[in-house]
């Protein structure tokens, strides 16, 4: 792990394309600005969890078979 002291304003590049800058430091809590394009997904450490867990459970469901997805797409759709 790379250890950075920063200070408002003064930022860290990773790559070309993604920049976190250190926006303010308030009440013990550091408020960051992230520019990164908007192909690469930018998540607090909890929502990445979370995700993780959802795709994890998603990936452990059975396949609907085609035939049955089909009728219930109908069935929406009229």
């Amino acid at each position: 792990m790379l250890v950075l002291t920063r200070k408002r304003g003064e930022g860290v590049a990773i790559g070309p394309d993604i920049r976190i800058v250190v926006l303010g430091i308030k009440n013990g809590q550091v408020r960051l600005g992230i520019e990164a394009p908007r192909t690469i997904d930018v998540h607090r450490d909890e929502v990445c969890v979370r995700i993780q867990e959802e795709n994890q459970l998603a990936a452990r469901m059975p396949a609907v078979p085609l035939d049955v997805f089909e009728r219930l797409l109908r069935s929406k759709i009229a």
